[in-house]
């Protein structure tokens, strides 16, 4: 295999859009190895290339993270109220901490854990309705918030089901609304 030189480097004979990385430039060394990288994403089809949305596994990861870590975030913050209300006259300041860090805990793992299974269904209801409508547009997020809220308040019964779907489909119109009223009104 023959290696290119550094004036193929510097035509740019190879690859017209990569730019030249030199990763000893700082170091004032003699070794000068140039690669050359490409400035556009890497895709394995052409299709992937021309999409502008996320694809089903990186909005999985995404939701169900985003939601976790929201979810114990607020589930810490709760904890931490209920465990200052929680302190007696007599605790020492360390029973006192105690008291916070165990109901931080506790509370931040549950909320947590609920708010990352809804993520989670409603990433997977959203790839569902994208792939069955074959577009990708604002009906497929409200149509996942409405078979999201539904699908996790199932098991609660019908009318409690519709609540929360109503509820569910409410909110990601709302999010979607504002999100798009951000992108025109507001410069960035």
């Amino acid at each position: 295999m023959a290696y290119p030189t550094s004036s193929d480097h510097e035509r740019g004979s190879e690859r017209p859009n990569a730019r030249l990385y030199n990763p000893y430039q700082d170091l004032q060394t003699p070794i000068r190895n140039l690669y050359q990288l490409p400035t556009s994403p890497e895709f394995l089809f052409a299709e992937e290339a021309q999409r502008k949305s996320r694809s089903w596994s990186e909005n999985l990861t995404f939701y169900t993270g985003t939601a976790y870590l929201a979810g114990a975030v607020g589930g810490a913050g709760s904890g931490l109220v209920s465990g200052v209300k929680s302190f007696e006259s007599g605790d020492t300041t360390k029973l006192r901490v105690n008291r916070i860090l165990n109901s931080s805990g506790h509370a931040g793992r549950i909320w947590g854990n609920r708010c990352g299974v809804i993520g989670l269904m409603y990433a997977g209801i959203e790839s569902g309705v994208s792939a069955l409508r074959d577009s990708d547009d604002v009906w497929n997020s409200v149509a996942a918030g409405l078979g999201t809220g539904a699908l996790y308040r199932a098991a609660r019964g019908v009318r409690s089901a519709a609540v929360a779907g109503a509820v569910g489909g409410v909110l990601v119109g709302v999010a979607v609304t504002a999100k798009q009223a951000l992108k025109r009104y507001v410069p960035i």
